[in-house]
């Protein structure tokens, strides 16, 4: 156990680490290292970008540290932001991060319309179902996603809009990454759609989610609700550059 903890720090620290350069470090043998690293990498703690190459942090190892530490941070930079997309779109601007598979609403700065997507601070969806997880899932690499969605169908949610076959939703994440935002058209509640961001850190990690959230009935069609992209998109680059200058 000493020796796996001693692992996450050590690659938390250099950010890549190989099998020799970690028994080399813990003063034991390769195929020692090798079996601790395999069994942090099926945990989600560690993570490889191709065969045999170099085991970098992976997202369950950052899930615990942004749970410990960064949540608050990000939630405090990100309001006033929040408010400010609010003031933009006049609809509710939201702040999630993920949870396995599924994603928690931090903070929301609710719509001043009478008729809105109301706060859901706390509440929590399948991220597979929600704007604001599927931008984030798209910011993860194909192997973790395989590893939060291992079976032929994904995880039930609460509309038949969602999918729930895995090949669309990797289709769907590619598309994200293409485009560098994600939809929700009523997949996460009826009634409501959405548009959102992943927050990335500086390698890219995806931090948590920003999105918008709208009344279907009053955004029309899916391009309504896609018209707020670019809002959404300045609004995640301002809070990065909060979070990199805080005041």
């Amino acid at each position: 156990m000493d020796n796996a903890l001693w692992l996450l720090q050590l690659i938390g620290e250099r950010q890549a680490l190989r099998v020799a350069e970690a028994a080399d470090l813990l003063g034991v043998a390769r195929s020692t290292a090798h079996r601790l690293l395999t069994a942090l990498r099926r945990r989600g703690f560690v993570m490889q970008d191709r065969p045999n190459g170099a085991y970098r942090p992976g997202p369950a190892l950052y899930e615990i540290g942004l749970a410990a530490v960064s949540r608050i941070d990000i939630v405090r930079v990100a309001r006033p932001v929040l408010e400010q997309l609010r003031e933009e779109t006049q609809e509710t601007a939201s702040l999630a991060i993920l949870e396995g598979p599924m994603i928690r609403f931090v903070d929301c700065a609710e719509s001043p319309r009478s008729v809105r997507v109301g706060n859901r601070t706390g509440v929590v969806r399948p991220a597979h179902a929600s704007a604001v997880g599927k931008a984030i899932l798209a910011g993860l690499p194909d192997a973790e996603i395989e590893r939060r969605y291992p079976g032929d169908e994904l995880p039930p949610a609460t509309t038949s809009a969602a999918t729930t076959d895995p090949a669309r939703l990797r289709a769907e994440l590619a598309e994200i990454r293409a485009s560098g935002f994600a939809l929700n058209w009523e997949e996460s509640a009826d009634g409501v759609c959405a548009v959102a961001v992943a927050l990335r850190d500086t390698i890219g990690q995806p931090l948590a989610g920003l999105g918008v959230a709208a009344p279907s009935s009053r955004i029309g069609t899916p391009d309504g609700i896609r018209a707020f992209a670019p809002v959404v998109q300045r609004g995640a680059e301002l809070v990065l550059e909060r979070l990199r200058s805080p005041s």
